[in-house]
């Protein structure tokens, strides 16, 4: 029989996990889908090289949908933030396109309804 270690990593990212709120928890997987969303828009250091837009609509509309099915959740306060984050992706989304997606049509617009 050997000595192996007992690797616990799994046992302690599940304890911690268990003690963050989920307003916290709810607010770091949106930031991170904005934050992705807006690299895939063409809104960060080398648009050219990381722009997108079949990879962001993926993203706008996930976080869309998160935000929507949330708010009432997270309330108003932690809610807000999110929701202009999103639609000022939408819009670059938008200004980004080369065939613009009819009104109600973007990403996200489905749940967020039309964005101008």
């Amino acid at each position: 029989m050997t000595d192996t270690p007992i690797d616990d990593t799994g046992i302690d990212a599940a304890r911690d996990i268990a003690e963050v709120p989920a307003v916290e928890l709810i607010n770091t997987v949106a930031v991170h889908l904005l934050s992705a969303a807006a690299v895939k828009v063409g809104l960060a250091d080398d648009p050219q090289e990381q722009t997108d837009l079949d990879e962001a609509r993926k993203l706008i509309t996930a976080l869309a949908g998160l935000v929507t099915a949330a708010a009432a959740e997270i309330g108003d306060h932690h809610a807000r933030p999110l929701r202009d984050g999103l639609r000022s992706l939408q819009l670059a989304f938008r200004e980004a396109s080369a065939i613009p997606d009819a009104p109600g049509a973007g990403p996200g617009e489905k749940y967020t309804g039309p964005v101008n």
